[in-house]
């Protein structure tokens, strides 16, 4: 089965694209043309640890721009991404040291 392709903006390379806009809009369209499947999901799991660290209501207006933003810097400003402080990467070890 054939299916398109895209250079992806997050991943740097040419990979699957979605199959369709993950939302309506411009903002759908861009990430259709620019955002491969695999970035993604990748996006999906980390808006899932902001929503659930940060206690999100998505029915509040101030939580869905807040996963805008942070969306928007996922995919289209390079740099280290910003983890809530709670936050505990459950593949890392701990250091038992302390």
């Amino acid at each position: 089965m054939e299916y398109k392709t895209v250079k992806c903006v997050k991943l740097n390379k040419e990979l699957r694209a979605l199959d369709k806009a993950p939302f309506p809009g411009p903002a759908g369209q861009e990430i259709l043309e620019k955002v491969s499947e695999q970035a993604w999901n990748d996006w999906l799991n980390f808006q899932t640890i902001l929503i659930n660290e940060n206690r999100l209501n998505l029915m509040e207006e101030g939580a869905r721009e807040f996963l805008t933003k942070q969306r928007n810097k996922f995919f289209f400003e390079p740099g280290e991404l910003d983890m809530p402080e709670q936050y505990v990467d459950p593949n890392k070890v701990p250091d038992l040291k302390s």
